[in-house]
């Protein structure tokens, strides 16, 4: 089994120390291969120095549902290390509006963290992965294909660092929102 590691966060750095969070707000899960690094930085020096193309990705991720793994899954076959960058509570909650997130951050890190395809997941509380991005400098950002120009502020930023965008096919119909929508009507009807 791979290394563990767990990715905290103090104010607004990112941090990586040894362990396994139990399911704490705030607290991400993840795995990187030898000692963990103390920044975001040293998670992608970390990764660069196990060679190869360091991918990222990012969203809310709030209920993870089939079309999240198949992007994740697609984000890591452009690479050979994935870190999703993964709105916090806050964050999640200023995006989507009063009751959301359904599934809080912890929980939302462990799910990814879960999957095979995921190397490192990095919970950060700004409205976009602009400033993330910045300091992980990934080789490549992907999103899922109903991203896109405008949707995308962080493109420039990924550009700058020497990194390139790529928008993966998007399997429609698959939303939280939507699942959300149709477990509320399910339950109305039920009533």
């Amino acid at each position: 089994a791979p290394n563990r590691a767990v990715a905290g966060r103090t104010e607004a750095q990112p941090e990586w120390h040894s362990g396994r969070s139990e399911a704490q707000p705030e607290r991400q899960v993840g795995r990187a291969g030898g000692r963990p690094g103390r920044t975001l930085e040293e998670l992608a020096a970390r990764l660069r120095a196990a060679g190869g193309t360091l991918v990222a990705t990012g969203g809310c991720f709030d209920i993870v549902h089939a079309g999240h793994v198949a992007t994740l899954q697609a984000a890591r076959r452009l690479g050979d290390h994935l870190v999703v960058l993964m709105n916090s509570d806050a964050s999640v909650a200023r995006l989507k509006g009063p009751g959301r997130p359904v599934v809080g951050a912890a929980d939302r890190a462990r799910v990814l963290e879960a999957l095979d395809c995921v190397d490192a997941v990095v919970v950060f509380d700004e409205d976009d992965p602009r400033e993330a991005l910045r300091r992980l400098r990934p080789d490549v950002w992907a999103k899922g294909g109903d991203y896109g120009g405008a949707q995308l502020p962080e493109a420039d930023v990924v550009r700058a660092g020497g990194g390139r965008v790529v928008l993966l096919p998007y399997l429609g119909g698959l939303s939280t929102t939507t699942i959300i929508e149709r477990s509320a009507a399910s339950v109305g009807r039920a009533s």
